[in-house]
């Protein structure tokens, strides 16, 4: 784990209003990913600034244990132009705690790694945390994704 100050950045992408309660961001987010890749997302993303996949948690209603908005989509150099039935959005610059998950993406690698995440006392602000799925993720058995927790300065 390391912190850092991030810039403002803007991501174009798909989304779904979800909540860990229940069980249901593990079913609604699954599904997110699905459409992504059934429907080639990332090709419909404009202006994209790398093919990187982004994995956005934001306008959290409280803290992670209740409602949130989850976006998957691409970091793009502009907001002009979203195509319908995608989500534009700007995050601020903000200071990040950035934790790197390394292994089997399948055998749930990040949601192991949010547990980590959630039973920690980071001062966390529930502004934007991401998750980026780079060229160190395309082998889903051997990936490596950072994961980055907005917190308090």
């Amino acid at each position: 784990m390391e912190k850092q100050k991030l810039q403002s950045f803007s991501i174009i992408g798909i989304s779904i209003r979800t909540t860990n309660e229940n069980g249901q961001s593990g079913i609604d987010i699954p599904q997110l990913w699905n459409r992504f890749i059934t429907e080639n997302i990332l090709e419909k993303i404009p202006n994209k600034s790398d093919h990187s996949i982004y994995c956005i948690y934001t306008d959290y209603e409280k803290d992670h244990t209740k409602p949130y908005t989850t976006i998957l989509g691409c970091k793009v150099s502009t907001l002009d132009t979203i195509p319908d039935g995608m989500t534009g959005k700007t995050i601020e610059e903000a200071d990040y705690s950035k934790h790197t998950a390394k292994g089997n993406i399948l055998q749930g690698l990040i949601y192991n790694e949010w547990i980590k995440i959630w039973n920690s006392d980071l001062p966390r602000t529930f502004t934007a945390d991401f998750e980026v799925y780079d060229e160190r993720a395309q082998n889903p058995e051997n990936a490596e994704v950072d994961i980055f927790v907005a917190v308090k300065q």
